[in-house]
């Protein structure tokens, strides 16, 4: 087996390559409207209720419809999902791995389709897109290749007159909840490694982005994912969502979303329901409030372009973005200045023609943001952005916004937006700087740019967040390089991506032989 390396990212500089995407854009439009059905043990289940995915760049086109499941289809996916367990659970590691392996090939080969979906779906440009699809891609080949490594023997201390062993066994059902931001790595990545470690699932996708669950559904199903394995549930969050997590079936429970939703997760799953025979496990990231750093012995050019791209990829929309900058006052006025050269130079519109940036995700996200615009403008001076942008096509588009002279405790500084919103605080020095970057009650990315090693150092051992970077934004974390999750609010510092992540779906056994 080879060697991990991370999937590259293709270069739509490229004319030709550029043609290719927007042609497979194209062709999945002549798709657009079509229904799918949600897959329960292997069969497809239609329900009365429907949930229409639509275009965020223009609302009134419709992705595709998908079903509407309530506690009645809930039901059958657990108990689909808990049949199918007592085999799946015996099935090597390294035959359940090759699905993996297939996965990822059949997903190459789609790369371009893929991608396309997304940027229709959810209003990914196109490298963001691909890099969401490639970041697929290594978690299958990183989790494949971990579920191996964890299943071989497990070294021991020797003891006289015994053989002694210690084994990883999983856990059981799992209900896999996975964001609209990231929808296909992320939720790629938090079900095959439940299902890579002998765990079978019951995947229910955000209602903005069904149409990446189902693909990868529709892929596993493809490469003959056994029945059952693999539940694909578009559902009620209200009726059904609440009903999965308290379901005495339910082993585990992999979430990315919110906090509120997050923290009323741990609530649920530490109730014990009538039947049930376990502790419910729950893994968890739930978003942040990140900060860069900006010293005075900082190259303000490099950490201009670094703060603006960190803020606005993907309209603002990831829990790693960029959403406050703590600069120091001996290079505030050069980096205001530069950093609204940056933002100047992001162009804003529908995904599918490659610009800086697209639509927020939907409507209610879009007011939300608008709703922020408002109070920075009664906490701090507008100097970049703060519209909404008017189309034909009614797209949910708001401009690249850029607030200063914040004050630390201030609401755009403390709460998390979730859009191109980007707060700007003025900090005395560097002591005042890290003070300020752990003082909301998240930790999942920061960054800081500086000359200084001293102060890198510093950073490194203050800086209080699951990942640092050091003079390079804090978003763009790769696969088996980068392991991802944060502190504190931020979720169970659960790193994906990491060789502790699999660990999460499995449990220990061990076993003494006279």
């Amino acid at each position: 087996m080879l060697q991990f390396t991370n999937a590259t990212y293709l270069d739509f500089n490229c004319p030709e390559i550029a043609k290719n995407q927007r042609d497979a854009i194209d062709a999945v439009r002549s798709k657009f409207g079509k229904e799918y059905p949600n897959y329960i043990d292997g069969k497809e289940s239609i329900t009365d209720k429907k949930t229409i995915s639509t275009n965020p760049a223009n609302p009134s086109e419709i992705i595709g419809v998908f079903q509407k499941a309530g506690q009645k289809e809930a039901d059958a996916a657990i108990k689909a999902a808990a049949k199918a367990f007592e085999t799946w659970r015996y099935v090597p590691a390294e035959v359940r791995a090759n699905y993996l392996f297939h996965a990822a090939d059949e997903i190459r080969s789609r790369r371009l389709e893929i991608n396309a979906w997304m940027i229709s779906e959810i209003g990914k440009t196109y490298l963001e897109a691909d890099a969401d699809t490639c970041e697929a891609i290594d978690f299958l080949e990183f989790y494949g290749r971990e579920a191996i490594r964890y299943a071989q023997p497990q070294e021991l201390v020797e003891f006289p007159g015994e053989l002694d062993e210690y084994l990883y066994v999983p856990l059981g059902v799992g209900v896999v909840i996975p964001p609209w931001n990231f929808p296909f790595a992320i939720m790629t990545g938090i079900t095959v490694s439940a299902i890579v470690t002998g765990n079978t699932v019951v995947l229910k996708p955000s209602s903005d982005t069904p149409m990446m669950a189902w693909l990868l559904a529709d892929i596993m199903k493809r490469i003959g994912l056994p029945d059952g394995v693999l539940n694909y549930l578009v559902a009620s969050g209200g009726e059904a969502g609440d009903f999965l997590v308290e379901h005495p079936l339910t082993r585990f429970i992999s979430f990315t979303g919110s906090k509120d939703v997050g923290l009323g997760i741990f609530e649920k799953a530490n109730k014990v329901s009538p039947g049930q025979k376990w502790i419910k496990r729950v893994v968890a990231e739930m978003g942040g409030k990140d900060g860069i750093i900006v010293d005075s012995e900082a190259d303000v050019d490099a950490a201009a372009a670094a703060v603006c791209g960190a803020a606005f990829s993907f309209q603002g929309q990831k829990c790693s973005a960029c959403s406050r900058a703590m600069v120091d006052a001996k290079v505030y006025d050069e980096f205001v200045e530069k950093l609204k050269e940056n933002v100047a130079k992001l162009t804003i519109g529908d995904p599918s023609d490659n610009p800086s940036m697209g639509p927020s995700a939907n409507k209610s996200q879009y007011e939300t943001v608008l709703k922020y615009i408002e109070i920075g403008k009664t906490e701090g001076k507008l100097v970049c952005g703060g519209n909404k942008i008017e189309n034909e096509k009614h797209g949910f588009f708001v401009e690249p916004t850029v607030f200063i002279d914040l004050k630390e405790d201030s609401r755009l500084m403390q709460e998390e937006i979730f859009g191109p919103v980007l707060a700007v605080c003025k900090v005395k020095d560097y002591d005042h700087a890290l003070k300020v970057a752990n003082n909301t009650e998240y930790g999942l990315t920061g960054a800081v740019f500086t000359k200084n090693p001293h102060k890198i150092e510093r950073a490194k051992r203050e800086f209080h967040c699951g990942n640092l970077y050091i003079n390079r934004k804090c978003t763009g974390a790769m696969v088996g390089v980068h392991p991802f999750g944060g502190f504190n609010m931020s979720g169970t510092d659960s790193k994906a991506g990491s060789r502790d992540y699999l660990a999460l779906f499995l449990q220990g056994k061990s076993i003494a032989s006279k």
